[in-house]
């Protein structure tokens, strides 16, 4: 006879403390009972051990160090890159900022007012067609420019000297507060003539082409820094701030004499870095853990063998790991009676936003798989396949979320500190139903037992954060 305890104990990977579905003669089923069993084992390379996450966590740890190590820097694949901020805000930061924020496929422009128990934000979207994000750098930051100069002219703030937080959300090594030099591209752009550069350089020299001299540059940062400082306005216990979106990051904060290259204010005792972690596995220490699916599409990528923690974790690659395995299991014809759609067998058609709608489902309803299925040209699905395709979602998103935790748990137990707030943005977390309860549980299994934590969702981190850097690094001058 089984238990409602069997159910939640039951193998690592499968199972959600909410999925029992059915009870009878006080044995209790779970939804994933009515899963395929040739799913089930087909699926089995997805499901990370504790065992397989400690290894990981030591891996990482070690990678960290070595982003950390002035020796082994350089060739370091998590970079740990010091972003030169140094303090938090105290809450009486006062003004109006701007910050722009770069990061995807769109980019935002805000301007943030400050006051005592007083925040306004006005902010919009700009597009960036693809054209741009593989054209050259000085059309991308053309593009950029001439937008940030029509939003400061629209809300009527151009002829004020405004301090600018810049979020660049991509591998940076910075130099500075106000400099900081592109390592690679990542999330689909390939802009020429960027790499190695000076990416905050190159912005000014835009605005200096439209003759513009009102903006003032003040800082460079990363979504992971803007996420950390946008929750330590509201929570000065913020230590950590994680990005899960369309990529992947963290940041947290560390002793400046554990970073062996920091040339910056030591009479403070924190730095924040950017560690990068996205790159994580680039020398082959994820490579027992990746399946099949994870090495297509890296090979497939703009970036082969790099990013590979980003790849098997992020929105950017979610949906097209779990397309990939339903078109093998289709044609192995044990989805969908063997009939693959057209649309299922097209690159990118398997959104990561279908992937948070049918775990959306109510347990005993598949409404949000079924309009997926429609979209997918695959109508005819059972209501089996619902529930096979419903735990191959499970599969991949809580690998997803395990993973963001074992780095967590990584830089929580580095740290030692008693209490720790881990501050997180980003479309997957936001989205996804069960990501943050993943983590929360995940974590508490990792982190030593002494140490308190909780997880905070940042409210439009890499903008408000990067105002606020801005902000902190106008006063302090």
């Amino acid at each position: 006879m089984r238990t409602k305890v069997d159910i939640i104990d039951q193998i690592d990977g499968t199972c959600y403390c909410d999925a029992i579905i059915h009870e009878k003669d006080d044995e209790y089923y779970c939804r994933h009972d009515y899963v395929s069993s040739s799913i089930r084992e087909a699926c089995q390379d997805m499901v990370l051990s504790d065992e397989q996450l400690k290894v990981i966590r030591e891996r990482l740890l070690r990678s960290i160090n070595e982003g950390l190590s002035k020796e082994t820097h350089a060739s370091a694949t998590v970079k740990c890159f010091i972003t030169y901020v140094q303090d938090l805000p105290s809450g009486k930061e006062r003004g109006k900022f701007l910050a722009l924020d770069l990061g995807g496929t769109n980019f935002r422009i805000l301007l943030i007012t400050l006051g005592e128990n007083h925040f306004d934000m006005k902010s919009k979207i700009y597009a960036i067609p693809q054209s741009i994000m593989t054209g050259s750098g000085v059309e991308l930051f053309d593009h950029i420019a001439e937008c940030l100069l029509n939003f400061i002219k629209d809300q009527g703030v151009y002829k004020q000297q405004l301090p600018l937080g810049f979020t660049f959300s991509f591998p940076c090594q910075q130099l500075g507060l106000t400099k900081g030099l592109l390592s690679q591209w990542t999330k689909g752009f390939n802009c020429s003539g960027v790499v190695g550069q000076d990416v905050v350089k190159l912005l000014k020299e835009a605005l200096q082409r439209r003759g513009d001299s009102t903006v003032d540059l003040c800082a460079i940062l990363n979504d992971t820094t803007g996420t950390l400082m946008s929750c330590a306005w509201k929570n000065p216990n913020t230590r950590i701030g994680i990005i899960v979106g369309t990529g992947c990051n963290a940041c947290y904060i560390e002793k400046v004499e554990n970073v062996e290259l920091f040339d910056g204010d030591f009479s403070k005792p924190y730095v924040i870095i950017n560690t990068e972690w996205g790159n994580f596995g680039a020398d082959g220490s994820l490579d027992d853990i990746l399946t099949e699916y994870d090495r297509e599409i890296d090979r497939n990528s703009l970036n082969p063998g790099k990013q590979i923690f980003e790849k098997i974790i992020s929105g950017m690659y979610m949906g097209e790991i779990v397309r990939l395995m339903l078109v093998k299991f289709t044609k192995q014809k044990l989805l969908f009676n063997g009939q693959v759609s057209e649309q299922l067998n097209t690159k990118g058609s398997f959104l990561t936003k279908y992937v948070s709608d049918i775990e959306n489902d109510e347990k005993d309803n598949f409404t949000k798989c079924r309009e997926v299925f429609h979209e997918l040209g695959l109508s005819h699905a059972s209501d089996q396949d619902c529930m096979n395709v419903r735990y191959i979602c499970e599969i991949v998103s809580r690998r997803a979320a395990h993973l963001v935790s074992a780095g967590a748990a990584t830089l929580i137990n580095k740290m030692d500190f008693n209490s720790v707030t881990i501050g997180v943005d980003g479309s997957v977390y936001r989205f996804h139903p069960n990501f943050h309860d993943l983590m929360v549980g995940k974590i508490t299994q990792m982190v030593k037992s002494n140490v308190k934590f909780d997880i905070m969702l940042s409210e439009d981190g890499s903008g408000r954060g990067a105002a606020l850097v801005a902000a902190v690094a106008s006063c302090s001058v």
